[in-house]
This record gives C-alpha cells, sequence and structure tokens, in this order.
C-alpha cells in the first residue's frame, strides 16, 4: 500500500484537479471561438440599417433632386416633402433644357450611401458600405438556398475592397481582393484581375472603362466620403 508521500506529486508538479480545470477551460475557450468564427463568418446575421436624422434626409434629397433623381428617403413617419417640379394637380412642370450652373460633381457620405440601400428592398439589411481613403469596402450577406450542402439555410458573409483614386490626369480603379467567411479568394479564382488598374489595363479599347474614364475629371474618395468630378 501506498503511502501518503508516494501519492503525493513532486515539487512543482499539478494535482489532477488543476489538470482537470485546465482542460475545461481549454474546451470552453475552443468552443467560444468556433462559435464566434460561426457567428461571423458563416452563421451571419444582417446589417442593421442606416437612419438618417431629419436634417440628414433633407440633405440627401437634395444631393439626388440635383442628379435628376427622385426618391423617398423619409423616413417613416415623416410627411414626404412637396417636390418644386410638380405642379399643384400633381403634374410635372415643363422645363428649358440648360447646362448653365450645373453641378458637375456628385459627392455622398458613407451613411447616405447605406441610408440609398437600405431602402432598397433587396439590399436592405445585406450590403454596407465603408469608405476610406483610396478605398471603398463592401460587405454582403448571401443566404444559401435550403438545398445547398452543409450550409444550406445559412448566410455566408462576403467581403471585397476596390481602390478608387484619380492619378496621372485619370481614373484608377482597382479590385483588392475579395474574401468568403475571411478567406481571401485566389486571384486565379477572380480572373487574374486582382491588383490590376482596370482603367489601366482595358480603358485603351472601346467599351466602358474608356468611356467611364474620359467623362470623370476626378475622383477622391476619403474617410467617411466619396466625390466624383464629371468632365463637360
Amino acid at each position: 500500500m501506498k503511502t501518503e508521500a508516494e501519492t503525493a506529486p513532486a515539487d512543482g508538479g499539478m494535482r489532477w484537479p488543476q489538470v482537470l480545470l485546465i482542460v475545461l477551460a481549454t474546451v470552453l475557450l475552443t468552443i467560444g471561438g468556433t462559435w464566434w468564427v460561426l457567428k461571423t463568418y458563416i452563421f451571419a446575421t444582417e446589417f442593421k440599417p442606416v437612419e438618417l436624422s431629419v436634417k440628414e434626409e433633407q440633405v440627401l434629397e437634395g444631393k439626388l433632386r440635383a442628379l435628376g433623381y427622385e426618391v423617398d428617403v423619409t423616413s417613416p413617419g415623416r410627411k414626404p416633402p412637396q417636390s418644386a417640379e410638380i405642379d399643384k394637380d400633381g403634374f410635372l412642370i415643363p422645363e428649358r433644357y440648360s447646362e448653365v450652373g450645373a453641378k458637375r460633381e456628385v459627392n455622398f457620405n458613407e451613411r447616405e450611401l447605406n441610408a440609398l440601400l437600405a431602402k432598397n428592398t433587396d439590399l436592405a439589411k445585406k450590403l454596407a458600405i465603408d469608405l476610406s481613403d483610396d478605398l471603398v469596402s463592401a460587405k454582403l450577406l448571401v443566404p444559401m438556398d435550403d438545398d445547398f450542402p452543409v450550409l444550406g439555410g445559412k448566410t455566408l458573409r462576403f467581403n471585397a475592397g476596390v481602390e478608387m483614386a484619380y492619378q496621372g490626369g485619370r481614373p484608377v480603379i482597382i479590385l483588392k481582393g475579395v474574401s468568403i467567411m475571411g478567406v481571401p479568394i485566389p486571384n486565379a479564382w477572380l480572373g487574374g484581375l486582382k491588383n490590376i488598374d482596370l482603367v489601366g489595363e482595358f480603358g485603351a479599347d472601346a467599351g466602358f472603362w474608356k468611356s467611364f474614364a474620359d467623362g470623370v475629371e476626378n475622383i477622391r474618395v476619403e474617410d467617411g466620403r466619396i466625390s466624383i468630378k464629371l468632365k463637360e
């Protein structure tokens, strides 16, 4: 029969209750980390739509009207303003065309862009835009069909980044990357377009990128704001 001295651990050793606590802590941390990954990247929840204040809504409405785009961005409970282009009988007022004094610069802040997305029922709570210096980033939630293997009925999170600037007298549009569940997609799967200046690559040939570049005088993307100035 072993004595107490023989069963006791050597100096500096751990008793079995300490070992059990370490094992339990490791299991809990693993479960918590796994749940965070699933919650953040796989079982993604919807985004909270941006709600503008009354003053912010009025500013956005003015910008949209200056572009000739009528859209109701008013929050629930607030009566939409009466358009100056509609007469008392509800008909559109005729107007002579003129470019005198026309505004050629379009600018929106991050909250305005996300508020506009929230008004689109197909994109509400599923797409969010972030603006930082020379970079436009997007987060998109994509619900999977119920019969999709393994992830059926779940929602995947996609992230993408596009560099936007104006350098050397022309726009610069560069796809910085796309990721799914936080895992970057290989450049080969993106058609080799990652880190390629799309305007420089395709702007020499007739098509969208050439027409786009020829019509833009300046692009600025700053923290929380984007501004595009058009040529005459």
